[in-house]
């Protein structure tokens, strides 16, 4: 009479089995969800009449007189391809016609772009649905961070220096995530998203040392019990 499998051949048996799944298919059983989105102030340089996502934060910018400067509130990825940009040209010649240039000091075009509704934090809503708009005259060395200052305080920051608030808006929240939104995203850094912020917990990895790791270490222990189970067996 053939004798069915002891508890410790089960194990090893079900062990091996596991580790002989496909490997996409093992993959996708560990594979994260979709990350999340932010809800941020991010940072665009305006040329020709178009927007480009910032490669540096408005403090570190040092705009040259002529140029244009947009800030968009939404809720969407930290990058370029993905965040939400003004949704007005880029034209300084419209938005400085009334402010003559003067000596010692230079013009910046400021457009501020609250957002829509849909992007708001829970209880608040965008101070006004178009772009705001303003021109800056401020010091030939003074940075895209001051232009702004200059035309559309109050502003907030959060302790690492992260622009939170513009005109007042919001009241509250920094940066933080959105939970439903699609990926990928990561965390607003030093370039267009205003500032310097800590990537998300793990981001640092290949994103499949997990599953890899997971799928050695079973592998480990299948042998090892398929070796314990021989063993007694003889």
């Amino acid at each position: 009479m053939r004798r069915g499998l002891t508890p410790l051949r089960r194990a090893a048996a079900a062990a091996a089995a596991a580790v002989l799944l496909p490997l996409p298919a093992l993959l996708a059983a560990s594979a994260p969800a979709h990350a999340a989105g932010y809800r941020y102030w991010s940072y665009w340089d305006g040329a020709a009449g178009g927007w480009t996502y910032a490669q540096v934060g408005p403090s570190m910018a040092r705009p040259a007189d002529g140029s244009v400067q947009g800030f968009r509130f939404a809720v969407s990825a930290d990058a370029a391809a993905q965040a939400a940009q003004p949704r007005t040209p880029a034209d300084f010649a419209a938005v400085c016609a009334g402010t003559p240039a003067a000596e010692g000091s230079k013009r910046i075009a400021v457009v501020v772009d609250f957002g829509v509704a849909a992007d708001a934090p829970a209880g608040e809503a965008p101070p006004q649905d178009a772009p705001r708009t303003a021109c800056a005259r401020v010091a030939p060395d003074a940075s895209a961070a001051e232009a702004l200052a200059a035309v559309a305080k109050p502003l907030r920051y959060d302790g690492s220096a992260m622009l939170c608030a513009i005109s007042g808006y919001p009241r509250q929240g920094c940066g933080e995530q959105v939970a439903g939104e699609p990926g990928p995203a990561t965390a607003p850094t030093g370039a267009g998203g205003t500032a310097a912020a800590e990537p998300e917990s793990g981001s640092g990895g290949s994103g499949w040392s997990g599953p890899l790791a997971g799928a050695a270490a079973l592998a480990a222990v299948a042998g090892a019990a398929l070796w314990q189970s021989r063993r007694r067996s003889r």
